[in-house]
């Protein structure tokens, strides 16, 4: 189980695991902003299931989270929709299209990459979306912290919502 550690400040800074959690908080460096509703128990203490944390004193903000650009974190940032028509046929029948042709110079990028089904890929073709008379649902752009999570093999809690940026 994994534990949304937050700042002094609120700002979201890493997913830890539920022992880091726990230490933090038997430690006292941390409190209980959100839990599961179990408790957890040992021979000496009691404390409730820790879902988020937040730090007692400031810390150094985090480094900006690297995601690898992949086929999966595509199709995750786009939620599994084509961005040209908005169907949702399934992973296996959606693909990764350039904006820019990659023939044209266009590049393996988080701007420049999107999610498409099988037939608006094929009728963009090796045109851009303005040439093609294709628009795109929203622009292609790089995950922000919240949008990282599930990216980086985290699973996205609900009660994590309030405090991530997305």
């Amino acid at each position: 189980m994994a534990v949304l550690m937050l700042n002094a400040t609120y700002e979201p800074m890493h997913v830890i695991s539920l022992r880091r959690a726990v230490a933090l908080l038997a430690l006292e460096r941390a409190q209980l902003v959100e839990t599961s509703g179990r408790v957890l128990r040992s021979p000496s203490l009691a404390i409730p299931e820790p879902l988020v944390i937040r730090l007692r004193h400031p810390a150094p903000a985090p480094r900006r989270w690297h995601v690898p650009i992949t086929r999966t974190a595509i199709l995750l940032r786009d939620e599994d929709t084509c961005q040209y028509c908005g169907a949702q046929p399934g992973r296996h029948e959606l693909t990764v299209d350039h904006v820019i042709p990659a023939s044209r110079g266009g590049q393996w990028t988080w701007t420049n990459l999107v999610t498409a089904c099988k037939a608006c890929n094929a009728a963009k073709g090796n045109r851009t979306p303005e040439e093609a008379g294709m628009a795109l649902r929203r622009p292609p752009g790089k995950p922000r912290f919240g949008q990282a999570v599930p990216l980086r093999g985290g699973r996205l809690h609900p009660a994590w919502r309030p405090y991530l940026w997305t």
